[in-house]
């Protein structure tokens, strides 16, 4: 559950803290009061859209933080654990986000910064907000597989993946073989040119770095002489006439004469001596040996020089160096036989194609039957939760149907389109009075239905996917009545699974609360602030008597108030 928010500097929030409790929360005020900057700072911390315009008016930085006490076992600690972020389930998760005033923002979960793909993978499993406008989701048939999918995910999860495997291997074959089929006569046309190629670049038999191993040994030819002349004067100064190294070696006995007079000053002086000594002697010995082994060999550099301009010639044509032209060679040496063995490639592609497709009919089709099974429970547990919202006569049914494309594949007889969802066309379809016909929601449903429809879907989907916190915004714009009180009773009653807010201008909704909030403005030296006061029972009751009365607060109002909120805690000890 969502424990505590903190929100600074958000629109016309300056400052606000707020704790919460398990249960039902309400938010009521006026229009305008503010109310949905809760829900936007929310959305920020799992990873909503954030903009400058969202600063308050003069100050740098918005800041917003979560709190959220999470049970051990929930899904969203393996998330973590694969973001590599550090979270201990015995631990609150604390998530911060900061939008500055030039528009950039950062987030941190735990205290580890995250980038926002990653806010949303782990807000994912922890807010699920529902707007005022998201019902209207549900008249898009497009959106409709998604829903379905997500209701059976456990249980259609595996045949999905093995289905898209083999949908996306019938698609990269069916790819190969229509590129093979569509450039053969152009790549006859090439034949001969790349024989050429393969000839020209086969015969210089090249060597991955032979042109620097190439170019260094010139480097040496062409410069034997002085590297052998200064080898050689340095090798004489160190053990020709000059005798450096007789000179040391003499300097090194005169301090072996008094070391032992000081020993702590001399020995190591005399150690640095001795080692230096060595080092000269060696060095002396391998500049003798590098003097005798350098070569004057004219003949040598012409051949160096004729096969480095070979391979300059071949780069300008086929590669900026080596390993690009031996990687060039081996492409052209496919297309080569790719062109030469054309007929038996196409052959073996065909055959592969056809052993796919027996693959991906298979899998589609075993998909497909457990979409229907799926089906059929998903439209028993909506009309079952649409007959607790006032809504018991409604017909609701998932139709699953099968597009006919004379592009497609054969599938009992019929020409069908496969897509990497799979074969079936899903929508939603309804009858909400007797005896009428089921037909597409976009073309009955009022906005009052598909709130009720979308809240019924919340809840069977709350107790699928174990998201912590669900926000509903407005979803009961509408509707009235019993149909009001019914969401209302929804509502509450979803909350014993998981914590429920509801944003709301409805009496019979805000009876119904556990917990209370009221928002409203205030104007303090020409600044505004919105102000959140957790309600207690005179408060709610003086609230609710607004909500039902208007400006003008009656003792009418007020008795009716108090009875609602009376009713409403006897029916919270049924549901």
């Amino acid at each position: 559950m969502l424990k505590e928010l903190s929100i600074r500097n958000l629109a016309v929030i300056e400052q606000l803290n707020i704790e919460f409790k398990s249960g039902f929360h309400v938010l009521t005020g006026e229009t305008g009061a503010g109310k949905s900057i809760i829900i936007d700072a929310l959305s920020l911390i799992i990873g909503g859209r954030g903009s400058s315009e969202l600063v308050r008016y003069g100050c740098d930085k918005a800041e917003i933080e979560a709190m959220f006490d999470l049970p051990e076992v929930h899904p969203v600690w393996e998330t973590l654990r694969s973001l590599g972020i550090e979270a201990d389930a015995d631990e609150h998760l604390i998530i911060r986000r900061e939008i500055t005033a030039a528009g950039k923002s950062s987030s941190r979960i735990n205290g580890q910064l995250v980038n926002l793909s990653m806010l949303r993978d782990t807000g994912d499993y922890l807010v699920n907000i529902h707007g005022q406008h998201e019902h209207q989701s549900l008249l898009k048939v497009e959106e409709h597989m998604h829903w379905l999918d997500m209701f059976g995910e456990l249980e259609i999860s595996i045949s999905k993946k093995t289905y898209q495997a083999s949908y996306d291997a019938y698609i990269k074959l069916q790819k190969e073989l229509r590129e093979l089929q569509e450039t053969s006569k152009q790549a006859l046309q090439m034949l001969d040119l790349y024989r050429f190629q393969i000839e020209e670049i086969s015969a210089a038999k090249l060597k991955e770095g032979e042109d620097e191993a190439l170019s260094d040994e010139k480097r040496k030819l062409s410069h034997a002489e002085k590297l052998s002349q200064n080898a050689s004067e340095s090798y004489d100064l160190l053990y020709g006439s000059n005798r450096a190294l007789e000179a040391s070696g003499k300097a090194i006995q005169r301090l072996q004469d008094i070391v032992s007079l000081d020993p702590p000053r001399l020995q190591p002086l005399l150690e640095q001596a001795q080692s230096a000594y060595y080092q000269l002697e060696d060095a002396a010995y391998q500049l003798r040996d590098y003097r005798d082994e350098v070569e004057f060999n004219p003949a040598r550099l012409d051949q160096i020089e004729l096969r480095l301009d070979a391979i300059t010639t071949l780069r300008r044509k086929y590669g900026e160096s080596i390993p690009d032209m031996l990687v060039y060679l081996d492409k052209i040496k496919r297309e080569v036989d790719m062109i030469e063995n054309k007929d038996e490639i196409i052959r073996k592609l065909e055959t592969a194609l056809k052993d796919e497709e027996v693959k991906l009919i298979h899998s589609a089709e075993e998909l497909s039957r457990m979409r229907n099974r799926i089906a059929e429970k998903l439209a028993a547990n909506i009309e079952a939760e649409l007959r607790e919202l006032q809504m018991e006569r409604t017909q609701f049914r998932v139709q699953l149907e099968r597009i006919h494309d004379e592009k497609g594949i054969e599938l009992e007889s019929k020409k069908v389109r496969f897509s990497r969802d799979g074969i079936d066309q899903v929508e939603f379809l309804m009858a909400p009075n007797p005896g009428e016909p089921l037909r597409g929601m976009s073309k009955i449903a009022s906005g009052g239905e598909l709130s009720r429809i979308m809240l019924a879907m919340k809840t069977i989907f709350a107790r699928v996917d174990q998201i912590p916190v669900l926000v509903f915004d407005e979803v009961d714009t509408g509707v009235s009545g019993r149909a009001a009180q019914s969401i209302a009773e929804k509502m509450s009653l979803l909350s014993r699974d998981c914590q429920v807010f509801s944003i709301t201008h409805l009496p019979q909704v805000a009876c119904m609360a556990d917990v209370h909030f009221a928002i409203h403005k205030e104007v303090d030296h020409e600044r505004t602030f919105t102000r959140v006061q957790d309600l207690q029972e005179n408060e709610r009751i003086e609230e609710l008597a607004r909500m039902l009365g208007g400006v003008e607060i009656t003792e009418t109002t007020l008795r009716h108030a108090r009875e609602m909120i009376s009713l409403a805690d006897e029916k919270k000890t049924r549901i």
